[in-house]
Order: C-alpha cells, then sequence, then structure tokens
C-alpha cells in the first residue's frame, strides 16, 4: 500500500515513516500543504498515485482543510485520514464534511493507525472482509501473513506488497511502472528489473500460473475462470 503523509512536524513524521515502513507500508512524506496537494493530485516529479494520504491540519503554506478541499473538488477520491491535534467536535466534523475519511487524534498508537488504514483500504477496494482470497491463496494485510492450501508462505515485505496489489484487482493489468509505485517510494533506489525479479520470484513460490504476462503492456493476476499465465 502506498502512503502519503502530509504532516510538518519532524518528529511526528519521522516516527510515522519509521513505523509504517516496518510495517510493510511504501511512504512518501512532505512537510507542508502546497507539496501535500501537487503530490496527491499527481502532480510534480515526484508525484505519485497513493492508496491512503494521511493529513495533518496545522500545515504550512495550505492549511489541511484547504488541501482536502482542492482534492475533493477535483473529485480525488483517495481516502485521506486526518492526523491532528485539534480534539474539539467541530474540527472533527469540519474535517469530515470537508470529505475525510477518519480522523485520528494526537498523540494515536501507531498500531491503531496502522488498522484504520487497512480499514479504509478495505473499504475504498469494496471489500467488507478483512483478508485477500485467490483460490488457495490467503492474505492477511494486517499482520502480513499468507497461505496457500493453508500451508504458511515467506515473503520478503516487497514480495508481499507486489502480492498484495495484484491479489486486490484481480484481471486488472499493472504496468511496471505502477507496480514499481507499490514497492517504492521516493528515498528509495530502484533497479532496472526488480519488479520482473519479485514477479519471479511470486511465480517460484505459487506456480507459474499465479501472474500473467501481458507482452508490451505489463502484469496481472488473471480472473480465476480465465486460465493459466503466459
Amino acid at each position: 500500500m502506498r502512503v502519503l503523509l502530509v504532516e510538518d512536524d519532524a518528529m511526528i513524521g519521522e516516527s510515522v515513516k519509521v513505523a509504517l515502513r516496518q510495517e510493510g507500508f511504501t511512504l512518501d512524506w512532505v512537510r507542508d500543504g502546497e507539496a501535500g496537494l501537487d503530490a496527491a493530485s499527481g502532480q510534480g516529479a515526484d508525484a505519485g498515485s497513493y492508496d491512503i494520504v494521511l493529513l495533518d491540519l496545522g500545515l504550512p503554506r495550505k492549511s489541511g482543510l484547504e488541501v482536502l478541499r482542492a482534492l475533493r473538488a477535483r473529485n480525488n477520491r483517495t481516502p485521506v485520514l486526518i492526523l491532528t491535534a485539534r480534539d474539539a467536535v467541530a474540527d472533527r466534523v469540519a474535517g469530515l464534511n470537508a470529505g475525510a475519511d477518519d480522523y485520528l487524534v494526537k498523540p494515536f498508537d501507531l498500531q491503531e493507525l496502522a488498522a484504520r488504514m487497512h480499514a479504509l483500504a478495505r473499504r475504498a477496494e469494496g471489500r467488507a472482509e478483512p483478508l485477500l482470497r485467490y483460490g488457495e491463496i490467503t492474505v492477511n494485510p494486517s499482520t502480513r501473513e499468507v497461505t496457500q492450501a493453508g500451508e504458511t508462505i515467506r515473503l520478503s515485505a516487497r514480495e508481499f506488497a507486489l502480492l498484495s496489489a495484484l491479489m486486490a484487482r484481480p484481471g486488472k493489468v499493472w504496468s511496471v511502472a505502477q507496480l514499481q509505485e507499490r514497492l517504492y517510494g521516493w528515498d528509495d533506489e530502484v533497479g532496472s528489473n526488480t519488479v520482473e525479479v519479485y514477479i519471479h520470484a511470486l511465480r517460484k513460490k505459487f506456480g507459474a500460473a499465479l501472474i500473467r504476462n501481458i507482452r508490451g503492456v505489463g502484469y496481472l493476476m488473471p480472473q480465476l475462470d480465465e486460465g493459466s499465465a503466459d
């Protein structure tokens, strides 16, 4: 899951970044509202496609509420979870009415933050069940446990991120660039064939039919009635 953190407090930002990366999230961090709006809108060289935006309200250059209203005015439907020290009911109501999907008051527990993020991701994907299932494969995004026919399969953090992205949208064709966005943040060095390496590893662990190569386009996990991979 790729996450954009918009937070000007260096201590909070660093703590959230370290904790969420340890939990397997890919996270980019900006420190003011203008940069947050550009990144979340897909503008600028460093912008990406995000699954969730974590948004502080008291930001320099542009407030969190201004960022949120601008995103929703552009029909950007990315789930937004507000992180703020403002705990008054009026502030929570203003944030939710501006288009936020959830609200967490500082100081917060990082495990609760991760749990709320997983819940928002399920809602955005139209899932009620917390587990991802594909045939005999089951993935628990919260615990990062993966099983096939009841047997535990050990994956690296990036193998897990790649498998989760593909399983969440069977039948969707992902370009290499889109998959790289799910695996790497701005600070990460990206090799020329790293996506192919991780796909090869997943095929080796789960079988060659798991991921189909659409030549010249990208990769997908076929719908279960579509047959085997190339």
